[in-house]
């Protein structure tokens, strides 16, 4: 694939409460947003309040140069927030507040139409916590073509998750990422015995007929399986300003290489190189350089 793919962040969207203040955020939206910097049409599929914080996120996802039309308006529920604490290592803690308006996501003609034209969709197992939502981007997985990347990024977040949604949302995707961190709760959920985590990788591929996996470890690289191979990458040192979207714009670059019929190899590279980027920084979704992204990755490492 040469030309730009068209790929989607399918569920929430929210204001990110940081020590050093507010930022849209939300792991689609980070996706979408890093989608857009690596040169694909990266789009947004949420829902936001009919407030002022929804005319706001709006207004950002346009100065981004990302489509606000896939964002829908809601008249009785606010925009999600979310307050974030940030460790000494630049690790974040989440508290979500609830109900929001992305617990209310419609299924719609111009949703559908997305749908089918999507190269690449990335959805997570939060927007899911609601019924209303979950059978919305259930819909959503069922629509996209048969030969688009269905990337199942866990994203586990305080309560929000059951066995049931994962099952669910595995049966539907043909790739999955997750933290080391959340590997022996899905183990757990899934009653999966493997030792290791290349075993572990294994079994989850056979049970739900995946083509990709991938396991990050933060600042120690990541492990990609597909059906032939491995591939195991120790990660890139940077000054880390805070992780918060590391792991989404590591997720944005490995699909954007993975519709490329890029190596393990090549996409464990470019991944890292992203996560490591957008951690060197304060935000989830700091601006491209002047001088260019392509050079700015270059540098890492």
């Amino acid at each position: 694939m040469t030309n730009p793919a068209t790929v989607v962040g399918l569920g929430e969207i929210l204001w990110d409460l940081l020590p050093s203040g507010p930022q849209f955020g939300g792991a689609p939206a980070n996706f979408a947003y890093c989608s857009h910097l690596l040169g694909d049409r990266g789009i947004i599929a949420s829902r936001v309040g009919r407030d002022q914080l929804g005319e706001d996120i709006c207004e950002s996802l346009k100065k981004a140069g990302i489509p606000n039309g896939f964002v829908q308006s809601d008249d009785s529920r606010p925009t999600g927030t979310v307050r974030v604490e940030v460790d000494s290592s630049g690790q974040p803690k989440f508290e979500i507040t609830q109900p929001t308006a992305w617990d209310y996501l419609e299924w719609t003609k111009d949703w559908n139409d997305l749908a089918k034209s999507a190269d690449a969709v990335c959805f997570g197992s939060l927007a899911q916590r609601s019924e209303k939502s979950r059978t919305t981007i259930l819909k959503f997985l069922e629509a996209a073509q048969p030969n688009a990347v269905v990337m199942f990024d866990v994203n586990l977040r305080q309560e929000f998750f059951s066995a049931e949604i994962i099952c669910q949302s595995l049966r539907r995707a043909n790739a999955m990422k997750l933290n080391d961190e959340e590997v022996p709760r899905v183990k757990e959920l899934l009653a999966i015995t493997a030792k290791d985590d290349i075993l572990f990788c294994r079994s989850i591929m056979e049970r739900f007929d995946l083509k990709l996996i991938c396991i990050t470890r933060g600042g120690k690289g990541s492990l990609l399986c597909n059906r032939r191979e491995t591939h195991e990458h120790t990660g890139y040192r940077v000054k880390v300003k805070n992780t918060v979207g590391a792991g989404d714009a590591f997720t944005a670059a490995l699909v954007h290489e993975y519709l490329r019929l890029r190596t393990l190899a090549e996409m464990n590279d470019t991944a890292n190189r992203m996560g490591a980027w957008v951690a060197s920084h304060s935000g989830a979704m700091p601006e491209s350089p002047e001088y260019g992204l392509d050079k700015a990755l270059a540098d890492i490492g």
